[in-house]
């Protein structure tokens, strides 16, 4: 599967508090910036961190299978290994997990690694992984 990569603006508090934890703490390489926003790779992806203090962080959920879901909230679907290592990177960074690392709808079609986080201006990110991506869409 050969996917075009996608572009995410969103709000941040703080640019150097966005830069240490995209940067330095996710993994994500920096390209352009200026005094308002910075662009990081996310996996391939572009995502752009705009200075717009008190526009991030809406705290709304919803119940999924056992846990308060954050909403909204953006991520990737990783490989199982990207995860894990995703998930021990995170963890050595001092990321505290909206929810932890977990695996979601045991034997079922959609079963799947996930884990929840906040970045520093409170916006929700989910990474997950299947062990089949297969079951990406599996009803």
């Amino acid at each position: 599967m050969n996917l075009p990569p996608f572009h995410l603006a969103f709000p941040v508090d703080d640019l150097a508090e966005a830069r240490r934890f995209y940067g330095e703490v996710m993994g994500c390489g920096e390209g352009r910036s200026s005094d308002e926003w910075i662009d990081f790779d996310f996996h391939g992806h572009q995502i752009v961190a705009h200075l717009a203090p008190g526009r991030a962080g809406d705290r709304a959920s919803n119940h999924v299978d056992g846990h308060g879901v954050p909403v909204p909230h953006f991520g990737l679907v990783l490989a199982m290994e990207q995860w894990e290592a995703l998930a021990d990177r995170l963890r050595n960074g001092g990321c505290q997990f909206v929810i932890e690392p977990t695996i979601r709808f045991k034997g079922q079609p959609g079963e799947q690694a996930t884990m929840f986080l906040r970045d520093p201006s409170g916006n929700a990110l989910e990474f997950k992984a299947f062990a089949d991506i297969g079951n990406l869409f599996a009803t």
